[in-house]
């Protein structure tokens, strides 16, 4: 199970990272996904993931391996088309506690790159 808090100001991030961040945290894989360009990668862990097939599969792994709770510290956006969101994560994996600092790039109006590390 995962408890998200967003305060005030996540409110000014843009809707699309706001819909792919509610959908992530209550892992949601259909709508993460749906907030995807054709061709986005994600970065993870070290690991790159490329294309909403290999994303999703990567989401679902990551909703079932561990149990955390998330909460919301912080945005800066630099330019209409670039944010970074850092949140803490909470829970039964390795080291029990990390700040995580995910970084979107938007093209059109969706995702088309993310990268999420301490």
């Amino acid at each position: 199970m995962t408890d998200h808090t967003m305060p005030a100001d996540a409110a000014d991030l843009p809707e699309v990272v706001q819909r792919y961040l509610k959908a992530h945290n209550e892992r949601d894989t259909a709508g993460a996904s749906a907030t995807l360009t054709e061709g986005a990668t994600v970065v993870d862990d070290g690991r790159t993931y490329e294309g909403i097939p290999a994303i999703e599969q990567w989401l679902d792994r990551a909703a079932s391996e561990y149990t955390y709770t998330t909460t919301f510290l912080g945005a800066a956006c630099d330019g209409p088309d670039r944010c970074t969101v850092t949140q803490r994560l909470e829970g039964d994996f390795p080291g029990g506690v990390v700040d995580l600092h995910y970084r979107f790039t938007l093209d059109q109006g969706l995702i088309s790159h993310l990268v999420i590390a301490p």
